[in-house]
């Protein structure tokens, strides 16, 4: 095979990695070919608000793991087998660069012989770049996990982002997946250790750290994941943290996710994502996430409106004087609605839902939890 082709077949393995916010109607939001048709482009949101788009592929499908819900795992057969040299890689992104612009490479791989000498590549595709190319622009590593610690080192010296798959929230639930790694070491370790680096590396570009789970591969709850979350965004000080459901059929078949596959696992996904946007952007704490008696988030509300319909003493939240975290915790409303509401009442008086801008099903939802006296 050629390059080319090579890069067909990488770049559509990668779909198993998918490290991005669940999809939507908006088809914008999907990831789309190139115009050869043989490299995967993906949406990545800007912190302007816009989206760039993204080159996501793996350096390998060669990989001597035996991570049972994955199946480029060594004992599977169900997918085509090549690797790209760091340059070939290389040269194929900056060709597809120049063809359109790109908001930068994501690049992982199965693991070729052991993990340093997948990390020695992969580190070598980043290094080629930057230093023969001078490519100044995004470049995100996922690191392999068992790695040696100068490999992590100099992936952070070369890479805009570094992540690590935590891919399950506890050492048990990680057994059930692999008996080759140690969840404590090679994964925990890894994720503190990157933060280190990262902590203490020279300069003052700013790198990003990352991590994903692999939702219901193996028997873990919604209340392990956001526990293990909580954790990650307050200790490691993670910068973004992606839920991926499991693909039945992708693993082995005596794995949890085979054996007792959940039905509604993308909606699952979904309420995780919304979760995890609570944290980040609303200051939600532990204590303020619901669940069921098995641990797990609600299917038919989102766990913002379980929130509020289990603290009734709570609304209705007058708009006229309500703190922004008070607006915050109304469904229906977001951080954009919430602060043109602050602005918007500086000026002039609020008096019903339609000053809101709200309209449809949102506008009906936020009413219900208002008071516009």
């Amino acid at each position: 095979m050629d390059a080319q082709e090579k890069l067909e077949i990488l770049a559509d393995a990668g779909r198993y990695d998918l490290a991005c916010a669940c999809g939507t109607k908006n088809k914008d939001e999907h990831r789309k070919r190139d115009e050869t048709g043989s490299a995967w482009l993906y949406p990545v949101t800007l912190a302007s608000g816009g989206t760039g788009i993204m080159l996501k592929t793996l350096l390998s499908s060669a990989c001597v793991g035996d991570c049972a819900y994955c199946p480029m795992r060594a004992s599977a057969d169900c997918v085509r087998r090549c690797t790209l040299g760091a340059d070939e890689l290389a040269r194929l992104f900056l060709e597809i660069n120049r063809k359109r612009w790109l908001l930068g490479l994501f690049v992982s791989s199965g693991i070729i012989r052991d993990p340093d000498h997948t990390m020695t590549r992969l580190n070598g595709v980043a290094a080629i770049l930057r230093k023969k190319y001078k490519y100044k622009g995004y470049i995100h590593l996922k690191v392999i996990p068992g790695c040696s610690d100068a490999a992590l080192e100099e992936a952070v010296t070369l890479a805009s982002a570094v992540s690590i798959n935590i891919e399950t929230p506890t050492a048990e639930h990680c057994r059930t997946l692999s008996g080759r790694k140690n969840w404590h070491s090679d994964i925990m370790g890894q994720i503190d250790r990157i933060r280190h680096h990262i902590a203490n590396r020279p300069g003052k570009r700013k790198i990003k750290q990352t991590t994903q789970f692999i939702v219901g591969a193996a028997a873990e709850n919604d209340r392990e994941i956001l526990a293990k979350t909580f954790e990650l965004y307050n200790r490691v000080k993670m910068e973004r943290i992606y839920f991926s459901a499991y693909q039945r059929g992708a693993g082995t078949p005596d794995i949890p996710g085979e054996t007792n596959p959940d039905p509604d696992i993308l909606t699952r996904e979904h309420r995780l994502y919304q979760s995890d946007f609570l944290i980040r952007k609303y200051g939600f704490n532990q204590e303020d996430l619901l669940y069921d008696q098995n641990g797990r988030l609600s299917l038919t509300d989102d766990p913002k409106k379980c929130w509020a319909d289990a603290h009734p003493e709570f609304f209705p939240v007058r708009v006229r004087t309500a703190e922004r975290w008070q607006l915050l915790r109304v469904p229906g409303l977001g951080p954009i609605t919430v602060d043109r509401i602050l602005k918007a009442r500086r000026e002039t008086t609020i008096g019903s839902v339609k000053d809101l801008k709200l309209t449809g099903k949102r506008g009906e939802t936020a009413k219900q939890y208002l008071d516009f006296s």
